[in-house]
């Protein structure tokens, strides 16, 4: 792969919440209580904020949040990045939204991401945004089959429809689509979400 540098008019955005108990993280309220899940979304949130603000002098970050308002939003993680509320509907439709809302400012690559997989390094960020070069879409493989990362270069709302949201058909279902669209993609190393009670060792090396 040839390298080609980030740029100002590359943008990752962050879907995340703000950690309120009971609202966020509701998985794992049976181990952790309300209190302390929503202190882990909070410290994940942080934790891939600090990863993702390596990055910051060589492309824009906006955080996309639900919960809240913008000015707690921006009180918690500094105002240094951009803040937009997501978009009503499924998780499908928050993505496609803010694709849009990115492309209509006129970044010409947009990745998204979560705030569950801690193993998500500069590395592999850096390296979606080299793949969507000579790719239309780039993933992150989660393994538990849904993806930790989608990254785009123009908007293909036909990824983001008809998908068994929280599944184990995500990925599948979304590389069934861009074979029938004839995308180019590329899928970046498999790895794990922290979603349940059993995949809360993945946060200890962390702590």
């Amino acid at each position: 792969m040839s390298q080609h540098k980030l740029s100002s008019n590359h943008c990752l955005i962050i879907f995340t919440r703000y950690p309120e108990p009971g609202k966020t993280k509701t998985r794992l309220i049976p181990v952790l209580g309300a209190e302390g899940a929503a202190n882990l979304q909070k410290q994940l949130t942080e934790h891939t904020v600090k990863q993702a603000k390596k990055l910051l002098n060589n492309l824009a970050i906006s955080i996309y949040y639900t919960g809240k308002n913008k000015e707690l939003m921006q009180a918690w993680l500094g105002d240094n990045l951009s803040y937009y509320s997501q978009a009503r509907g499924d998780l499908g439709n928050r993505m496609n939204m803010a694709f849009i809302e990115s492309f209509k400012l006129g970044f010409s690559k947009a990745v998204i991401i979560g705030i569950d997989c801690p193993d998500l390094n500069i590395n592999i960020l850096k390296n979606a945004f080299n793949y969507l070069e000579n790719h239309d879409l780039v993933l992150g493989e989660a393994a538990d089959g849904g993806y930790y990362l989608i990254g785009l270069k123009r908007v293909i709302p036909e990824l983001f429809r008809e998908i068994l949201w929280g599944t184990s058909e995500v990925l599948s279902m979304t590389t069934n689509i861009a074979d029938g669209l004839n995308l180019s993609y590329y899928l970046l190393p498999v790895l794990s979400d922290i979603d349940r009670p059993e995949d809360l060792y993945i946060w200890e090396k962390y702590k």
